[in-house]
């Protein structure tokens, strides 16, 4: 018998290359190579960018009170000055003597934590690897170390300094700027290119300005915990944990260890009591705080903000961990604003498709013959009617019951 004939046998597919596509992947090659080489001047961009979306709200408010622009950013930027001048003064000395007493009660702690630790079968090994650390090593640095450590700082120092100035001119002319970059930008694109920079000043601007209340929270509630304990200097280890809860998963944990350290001469109670009371906290910052802080600024899933949270701290350090999240945020947003298809997420709306196009064409007619500066006003205008819209209308959808459901629990 002979074998049956294959029905709809499916013929492979090849796989062309063409010149288009290995310019394409040159191209990215050669945007990668360059991204490595200026990572620094990148990241200081996008430290400016930040912080203009920080602060141009504050300039705004300024602006429409009747001064300047310009006076407007130097005000701000004084203000901002001041506040990290006089926290400085308040903290780095106490910090120093807070450093100064550790260490220098380090021996004593340590002699203490092994006893207890040895009292137990189980932890005697513990005990014995407590005893025979050094803590002097651990807490001074060698020569070497710190003249690494030194240098860092100078060099960040540097960069923040440079991020500063950057930020200052963007705010102090944003037209300039916003023309050069519509000019690089072709036309058909400007109407998206304003949905993005308006989109990307409200999840910047937000996520730092809740960023700055969580912090300040939490940093008071530290104060007060400690200031209940006795514990001395209360004020560096309340400011110190208020600048660790910037990181996510793990600023909580980093901020509970010298407050540990600092309250372990005052007796196991208060050390149970203060680790009790941080863990509390968190669970309230997670759960009430930081949903209505931010709301839904970042509206991103919890694996997709862990998975930032670790990529950034990989290719950046402390840095990136901060950067993390609203680079992430800011990255959804424009695959969202460009109508990018995603894999599960269906189809575009097809009357979302046809509003844009009828805003492009507006903006097509309106912006025809004029130059950079003005082209971009008016996109940056019709971007943000039609986002007011948008919002209006959400709005009146949300405040419409349904009909067939039954109202629930007040």
């Amino acid at each position: 018998m002979s074998e049956p004939a294959t029905l709809g046998a499916v013929k492979p597919r090849r796989l062309a290359v063409t010149d288009r596509g290995i310019l394409f992947a040159l191209l990215l090659v050669a945007a990668a190579w360059i991204a490595a080489l200026l990572g620094p001047v990148i990241l200081a961009a996008i430290g400016a960018l930040i912080m203009v979306g920080t602060l141009n709200p504050l300039v705004g408010f300024l602006q429409a009170r009747g001064l300047a622009r310009t006076l407007s950013v130097a005000l701000v930027f004084l203000a901002m000055t001041a506040i990290l001048v006089l926290i400085g003064l308040l903290t780095v000395p106490a910090l120093f003597a807070q450093v100064r007493e550790l260490i220098d009660g380090a021996p004593l702690m340590q002699q203490r934590l092994a006893e207890r630790l040895g009292r137990s079968h189980l932890t005697w090994p513990v005990a014995r690897a407590v005893e025979s650390a050094n803590l002097q090593d651990l807490l001074l640095p060698s020569g070497k170390i710190a003249f690494e450590y030194s240098s860092q700082i100078v060099t960040t120092v540097g960069w923040g300094l440079t991020t500063l100035a950057l930020a200052f001119y963007i705010l102090a002319d944003p037209s300039t700027t916003q023309a050069a970059l519509y000019l690089l930008v072709p036309r058909r694109f400007h109407i998206r290119l304003a949905r993005i920079t308006l989109n990307l000043e409200t999840i910047v601007g937000g996520y730092m300005r809740g960023q700055i209340i969580t912090s300040a929270l939490m940093a008071l509630f530290t104060y007060v915990l400690l200031r209940i304990c006795s514990v001395k200097n209360p004020l560096p280890l309340a400011v110190f944990a208020g600048i660790t809860d910037i990181l996510p998963l793990i600023g909580g944990i980093l901020g509970a260890i010298p407050l540990v350290m600092a309250t372990l001469p005052r007796g196991t109670v208060m050390v149970v009591t203060v680790i009790v009371s941080v863990v509390i906290y968190q669970e309230i910052e997670n759960r009430f705080i930081i949903p209505r802080v931010y709301g839904r600024v970042l509206r991103l899933p919890a694996w997709a903000l862990t998975l930032a949270l670790l990529i950034g701290a990989k290719l950046m350090g402390v840095t990136g961990a901060l950067l993390s999240l609203p680079v992430a945020a800011g990255i959804r947003m424009v695959i969202e604003e460009l109508r990018v298809e995603l894999p599960g997420d269906g189809a575009i709306d097809p009357h979302l498709r046809e509003r844009d196009d009828q805003v492009e064409s507006l903006y097509a007619e309106l912006a025809a013959g004029a130059g950079a500066e003005t082209s971009a006003g008016i996109a940056l205008d019709i971007a943000d009617s039609v986002r007011r819209s948008d919002a209006a209308d959400t709005a009146d959808a949300a405040s419409v019951p349904f009909e067939g459901s039954k109202p629930g629990p007040s």
